[in-house]
């Protein structure tokens, strides 16, 4: 491996005029519409498909999607700005919203011929429809080259069968793209991506989980039953599933490290409040060093976040590979932002561990980081094979 992976020294990472102008938006918008009610879809358990379809007519369902499609038409840069925002009003909003743009829409983007992405895209971009991205099996996490999930050929179709799991709008989704084997188990060339539309034959939403945190955010299973499928919906070419699947999920780390940003910068600005208003032995806690000393970890650590986050965002709008760059920023990222929940809940002392203060609700949110899209061990397996190559 060559050089730092911020080998991009004349870059400026300063905010642009897009990116002030969505991060203003999207408090805006989260003031109205997503805080009122968090704490309550929260509880429950609900997805409110609402807010994302609110969310579709600011342009945030369609952040990378050109503007020939329905999309806004942004950089990464702008992706990581609105994702980090929401994350930081509530992480499961932040999740759903990622997880369409980046998995679902993100594969059709970039491996749907023109027809394809003429017919899904607009749709997705918008949030007339929901997206999912089904790649995880009950078996199979890390390991997707063991998936069971099969799709056997008959004629111009192909006769699917088999479940997915651990899949964000599992359940709501419109259309999902699934991976599925088409050829030998362990064979990287045996895996196919088609897109499945809701309604279906044989195609159906199953057990919807019960999470620790970003419970509005829907996770549940994909089921197939002698599903039959087009020829005309595989997205590239059969076996070319695998390679793609790794190539989105490049991408989508960069979506979780935006994500963990968020959760990190909700519990740095919840904290440095508290801190100012809470008053013990006759002066605000912000006065004790044992109190500023975690404000000013948590500050530092957000920074070089952000920095490894944007790095990985500026090589994704180059067209050059962020493989490593994309797994350090996700690794680093959401392990600091189980951190910073965690001094946060800490500063906040008991009332951190009440549903009455936000820094709870991050507590809870801040964990799935470290094991969506790839587990921190699994980045750093990554980020070595580079290094020693």
């Amino acid at each position: 491996m060559s050089g730092s992976v911020l080998e991009n020294n004349a870059i400026s990472f300063a905010k642009n005029e897009n990116q002030l102008m969505i991060a203003d938006m999207i408090r805006k918008f989260g003031k109205e519409h997503i805080t009122p009610k968090m704490m309550e879809w929260d509880e429950a358990q609900t997805f409110p498909i609402e807010v994302f379809k609110k969310l579709g007519e600011l342009g945030l369902m369609g952040v990378l999607v050109p503007t020939e499609y329905g999309g806004s038409g942004f950089s990464y840069t702008e992706y990581v700005t609105a994702i980090t925002e929401l994350s930081s009003i509530c992480s499961s909003i932040g999740l759903s919203m990622a997880a369409h743009n980046s998995l679902c829409t993100g594969h059709i983007l970039a491996f749907g011929n023109e027809e394809q992405k003429k017919k899904y895209l607009p749709k997705l971009a918008t949030a007339e429809w929901i997206g999912a991205w089904g790649l995880t099996e009950a078996n199979t996490g890390s390991d997707a080259m063991r998936m069971r999930c099969t799709a056997v050929q008959d004629g111009d179709y192909w006769v699917i069968n088999g479940t997915k799991n651990w899949i964000t709008h599992g359940i709501t989704g419109d259309v999902a793209v699934v991976l599925v084997r088409t050829g030998e188990l362990l064979d990287s060339k045996g895996i196919t991506a088609f897109v499945i539309e809701r309604g279906t034959p044989g195609f159906k939403g199953g057990k919807k989980e019960n999470k620790l945190g970003m419970r509005a955010s829907e996770t549940a299973e994909l089921i197939f039953e002698n599903c039959r499928v087009h020829k005309s919906q595989i997205l590239g070419n059969v076996g070319d599933g695998f390679i793609q699947a790794m190539k989105v999920l490049d991408g989508g780390r960069i979506s979780i490290a935006a994500l963990s940003l968020g959760i990190a910068k909700g519990c740095l600005d919840a904290s440095i409040k508290y801190s100012k208003e809470r008053e013990q032995f006759g002066q605000s806690i912000s006065k004790f060093q044992a109190i500023a000393f975690k404000l000013a970890d948590m500050a530092t650590e957000f920074e070089a976040a952000e920095l490894l986050t944007l790095n990985a965002a500026d090589l994704k709008n180059k067209g050059q590979k962020v493989t490593v760059a994309g797994a350090m920023a996700k690794y680093y990222a959401s392990e600091i932002c189980v951190k910073a929940a965690n001094e946060a809940v800490q500063i906040f002392g008991g009332y951190g561990f009440t549903k009455d203060f936000p820094v709870e609700k991050f507590y809870r949110d801040s964990k799935l980081c470290t094991i969506g899209e790839g587990t921190s061990e699994i980045q750093k397996l990554v980020i070595a094979r580079e290094l020693l190559k």
